[in-house]
């Protein structure tokens, strides 16, 4: 069992093996999709192959929608050459169910997949060619949060941002830079407005996006090579809408090469490419699912709110983003990262049977975070943080980490706990001093930059943009030593970028400092002291 569209043909091989396969017309649905196409996808990783083109194929399906996906890739060609021209635009997605069962689907409403280069000369005229037509609705995006980003950590431009600001149309070598010119192309052509959608999963994700997008513009402009005009198009015919995405698709996993293996699937090598992108031609992911998306569509919008796509306001995104970001995932996820890099744990999941950090979640979930979480109505807070406590992380087939989780957590504790003690020290009727468990969690990072397991071995810090900037606090510090760290650990405890406030300022400092002495005090010490506050 080969995944191509001849082995396609024999189809009994595969539904006798328990895969779902489509019914509809495949070249039918790929001949209208090159003549009038409405979507084109950048970003042909894991999470669009996953999840939003199984979003149109359920739309296909159902006689909903007749034109699939165009997907191109700016960043890792290798990603196009090595998976989607040998399977002929073809995915496996494999569900991984909490109950140990699994569904296997082939994911064929890409129609066709194109690098996005100009060294790659037919797939940049078909780029052209899909841009100017009048039917394109929606560009969408899942390029990581990084690839948004024209500046650096200090707000200086990329050497290579000005580059391409200086060398304008045709000699771009940022994908923004070159996603503008293929815009500025259909400006030119057909005037016709279309919206462009980040999905990828960070904060304000579609700001990012039309900041860049405007700025390169706005350097273009003022660099003589297109005209002001072009910045009236991109005001007046281009949205950028928000949008809120959360779907787990951890990288391919050896388990379930083996089980596709019995199968016979034979298509099971997973690959790493030069640019370390892990992919292979099937992707394993969860089944919960949700995406969310400001409704602002220009030239009309695909019917995806039929597969289960949240089309709502601004706000309500931004609140929906706030409610799993700041209160109903995120930071739990943030929590066992950090402490199952200390206590050893190598699986999500397996920590939710540690019974002391299943109650620790539980209690900064539904007890500290819940009293002020935001409610967006249209998703139920509770029964979201349900799911991901009682469905989402304890699934065993889920080869999520902690470790991994724990990467850049310098760059994500402002948001998944600052938000809640900012909220309770607005409140009139809480005490921010009355949060007894994230102030442990800070603490638990404290203790993670030392580098040293509760067992008192060593063990690689996650990567992390602030390592060398917030390691040094902890330096000197050893196991057994008693304090007080007040004095070496303050400049860091008062960083507000970090924590979101300054703990000394809203009274949570000698807390944080009270834990950390506890957890540094021997071996086993960060065991002991779940077990007093928890147990």
């Amino acid at each position: 069992m080969k995944l191509n569209l001849s082995e396609m043909k024999n189809k009994e091989q595969w539904i006798s093996k328990g895969y779902q396969l489509s019914t509809y017309d495949r070249d039918k649905m790929v001949k209208k999709t090159l003549e009038s196409p409405k979507w084109i996808h950048f970003g042909a990783g894991n999470i669009f192959r996953g999840f939003p083109a199984t979003l149109m194929q359920n739309l296909l399906e159902n006689n909903i929608e007749d034109t699939g996906i165009i997907v191109s890739e700016g960043f890792d060609f290798d990603i196009i050459d090595k998976i989607y021209t040998p399977h002929d635009n073809l995915s496996l997605l494999v569900t991984l169910n909490s109950d140990g069962s699994i569904d296997k689907k082939i994911v064929d409403s890409l129609a066709a997949s194109y690098k996005c280069d100009y060294q790659f000369g037919d797939d940049w005229a078909k780029l052209k060619e899909f841009f100017a037509a009048k039917s394109l609705q929606m560009i969408s995006f899942t390029i990581t949060e990084k690839g948004y980003s024209l500046v650096d950590s200090n707000n200086n431009y990329y050497k290579v941002a000005e580059e391409d600001f200086a060398n304008g149309l045709g000699k771009a070598k940022l994908f923004l830079s070159k996603l503008t010119e293929l815009v500025y192309h259909r400006y030119k052509t057909s005037d016709w407005p279309v919206a462009l959608v980040s999905m990828d999963n960070c904060s304000h994700n579609g700001e990012k996006l039309e900041n860049a997008v405007k700025t390169i513009a706005q350097k273009w402009v003022e660099n003589n090579f297109i005209e002001k005009e072009f910045l009236t198009y991109l005001d007046t015919k281009v949205s950028f809408p928000w949008s809120m995405i959360d779907k787990i698709t951890p990288r391919p996993d050896a388990s379930v090469v083996e089980m596709l293996k019995k199968d016979g699937f034979e298509d099971t090598d997973i690959i790493v490419t030069d640019k370390n992108t892990w992919i292979a031609p099937f992707v394993n992911a969860e089944k919960p699912q949700y995406l969310v998306i400001e409704d602002d569509f220009p030239n009309g919008r695909i019917a995806l709110d039929k597969s289960g796509v949240f089309f709502t306001s601004v706000d309500t995104v931004n609140k929906v983003e706030k409610m799993k970001v700041c209160t109903c995932l995120n930071p739990l996820h943030t929590t066992l990262a950090v402490f199952g890099c200390l206590l050893s744990h190598k699986l999500i999941s397996e920590e939710m049977k540690d019974p002391q950090l299943k109650k620790l979640v539980e209690i900064i979930g539904y007890e500290e975070g819940m009293k002020v979480v935001v409610d967006p109505k249209i998703i139920e807070p509770k029964a979201f943080i349900d799911e991901v406590l009682n469905i989402r992380f304890p699934n065993p087939f889920m080869p999520d980490t902690p470790q991994r989780i724990a990467c850049d957590t310098s760059q994500k504790l402002s948001i998944r706990f600052g938000e809640t003690i900012k909220a309770y020290a607005k409140s009139d009727e809480l005490d921010v001093q009355s949060l007894k468990f994230v102030p442990l969690v800070y603490a638990a990072w404290l203790r993670y930059l030392m580098g040293i397991n509760d067992d008192g071995e060593k063990f690689e810090i996650s990567p992390d943009p602030l390592l060398d900037v917030v390691t040094p606090y902890v330096s000197n510090i050893k196991l057994g030593d008693k304090g007080p760290f007040d004095k070496q650990l303050k400049p860091l405890l008062e960083n507000d970028k970090i924590f979101g406030v300054n703990l000394y300022e809203v009274g949570l400092s000698d807390l944080v400092l009270s834990y950390f002495s506890e957890m540094v005090a021997n071996k086993n010490a960060i065991r002991e002291t779940l077990k007093k506050y928890l147990d």
